[in-house]
């Protein structure tokens, strides 16, 4: 089904108009809808599955990219898990973070409030959509979703289920709305400063700098990881070899999977010897500057290439990465500001105070010492589910989860003090 740009802007100015309600929606009411979310998508398993199974038939078996789209019943039962857990987090809307009386009496009080329509554009993963249906709707937010193509018949049905808990608790459906993947409603969006607050882009970065150079409403950034590992010359190697080989490993196709392998030259030798049997294992495709190259090609590794500018600070999301050679930490850490998406960076050392050095200096939203950049996940974090891993310095950085989906209002009572 198609839709002109004067029927988006209607759908949208719906949207507008009914989140009215949820900001008035008490914390009761709104964990009513999600409780029964919840339950629907247990419900509906089946489904799901059969929906998911159509957009799965466009991606090759072996591609990597088809992990961020499966919806199976494990990942449905997580997801209706993920959702009762946000239910059980604190609302963030009400709170008082101010209160005082001026000496002229006057009463003020700053609260928490939503931050209004939350329009997200992202790619594959549908379990996004429930995710961010759920935070905005505990946060009294309504949402508008734009998914890719290849995940429109999962969305779809997850959205029909969404529809089914808000309308079954008497709030409306326009509360959450899922646009069609025509790139052109993408502009439209990006332009409907009248009826949406804020863009989050989730996805690829050429999907982050459309947002960037197109976006009249403000936007908040997440999504692209490059990230990088730094095996100092202290670092144990078999503490390295491994945190290196989860953080590519264990699933590529995320932001927070390492893309590149940065090696001090006294760590060269040991450290690929030891790693290349779990590397080779996973078929890990190598992209090695001239140094690694030279070892790698002794120890007989087959998945090389030699690197190219290009492949640094580039984002792989597949069973593929670089490796670049550096004399000390001072190289690495340029390396890292070059390259860097700003998302998350990690050091092996034993050397505290190289690795302090490390932490402080590091321009990113999360930082590791010592342990596997696919930590950085607001469920790890114990935070609950996010709407992503915001890489900007504004209003939200790293995990980006429910308490960041409010703003503030002052809330100012008088007895009729003139100025």
């Amino acid at each position: 089904m198609s839709f002109s740009e004067n029927e988006i802007i209607e759908q949208l100015a719906l949207t507008r108009e009914a989140s009215t309600s949820l900001a008035l929606a008490t914390s009761e009411k709104k964990n009513e809808v999600l409780f029964h979310l919840a339950q629907l998508l247990l419900e509906n398993s089946s489904a799901i599955i059969a929906e998911n199974v159509k957009d799965l038939a466009s991606i090759a078996a072996d591609d990597p990219m088809r992990d961020r789209l499966l919806l199976n019943s494990d990942r449905i039962t997580n997801l209706s898990k993920s959702v009762v857990e946000i239910a059980k987090l604190t609302d963030p809307t009400g709170q008082i973070l101010t209160d005082k009386i001026l000496s002229n009496g006057l009463k003020l009080t700053k609260i928490s409030v939503p931050l209004g329509v939350v329009g997200v554009i992202f790619e594959s993963r549908p379990n996004v959509t429930v995710d961010v249906a759920a935070l905005c709707i505990r946060s009294g937010n309504a949402a508008v979703l734009r998914g890719g193509s290849d995940a429109w018949h999962s969305n779809v049905i997850l959205v029909q289920l969404i529809h089914q808990a808000l309308v079954a608790a008497g709030l409306s459906s326009d509360l959450i709305r899922l646009l069609p993947t025509d790139r052109n409603h993408v502009s439209t969006l990006l332009n409907a400063v009248k009826y949406v607050d804020v863009i989050i882009p989730r996805g690829s970065d050429a999907l982050i700098q459309r947002v960037r150079r197109e976006s009249m409403v403000p936007t908040i950034e997440t999504g692209a990881g490059v990230c990088h590992t730094f095996v100092a010359k202290t670092a144990n190697i078999a503490m390295a070899v491994s945190v290196v080989v989860n953080a590519k490993v264990s699933r590529p196709s995320v932001c927070n999977s390492l893309d590149t392998i940065l090696l001090h030259e006294s760590a060269v030798q040991e450290f690929l010897k030891e790693s290349v049997h779990d590397l080779l294992e996973y078929k890990v495709m190598i992209y090695a500057d001239a140094k690694s190259f030279i070892v790698l090609t002794d120890l007989n590794y087959p998945y090389l290439q030699k690197a190219e500018d290009a492949d640094f600070g580039r984002e792989y999301l597949d069973f593929a990465c670089s490796i670049r050679v550096v004399h000390n930490l001072n190289e690495a850490l340029a390396h890292i500001d070059n390259y860097s998406s700003r998302h998350s960076e990690a050091i092996i050392s034993s050397d505290e105070s190289e690795a302090n050095k490390f932490l402080a200096s590091v321009d990113a939203a999360a930082v590791y010492w010592n342990a596997s950049t696919r930590f950085t996940d607001g469920g790890i974090f114990e935070l609950g589910a996010e709407v992503g891993i915001s890489t900007q310095k504004l209003h939200a950085r790293g995990p980006f989860g429910l308490e960041k989906l409010v703003t503030e209002k002052w809330v100012v009572i008088g007895n009729g003090q003139i100025r």
